[in-house]
């Protein structure tokens, strides 16, 4: 079993940057796909970014790519959402989740094993 603590969230002028970690329990996070999401008020959660076990294979949503960059240490068994040139249209929770079957589910929530708890990422215009 995997435990998910996410962090970093905040209020933020648009333009500014925040980094996200999600910091996980247990010995074998290398084996997992990390993913992001996140949801809006009103809203499904949806795909932000993941990243694969080795940290070499990245992906993300059209509406964060060039703007956001996922990453990962295995070493401190933590991920890391970096997010820059934040717009309004960001304002969400934000969750973490690790993923361990197949990369082609990456974009699913029902295909992620464990969930954190979000954290709340407030971007004011």
């Amino acid at each position: 079993q995997v435990q998910l603590v996410e962090s970093g969230g905040g209020l933020v002028q648009a333009g500014g940057s925040l980094r996200l970690s999600c910091a996980a329990s247990g010995r074998t996070f290398s084996s997992y796909f990390i993913g992001w999401f996140r949801q809006a008020p009103g809203k499904e959660r949806e795909f932000v970014a993941a990243i694969n076990w080795s940290g070499v294979t990245t992906d993300y949503a059209d509406s964060v790519k060039g703007r956001f960059t996922i990453s990962r240490d295995n070493r401190e068994n933590t991920g890391y959402l970096e997010m820059s040139s934040l717009k309004p249209e960001d304002t969400a929770v934000y969750y973490c989740a690790v993923l361990r079957s197949n990369w082609y589910g990456r974009k699913e929530v029902n295909k992620y094993d464990y969930w954190g708890q979000g954290t709340q990422v407030t971007v004011s215009s």
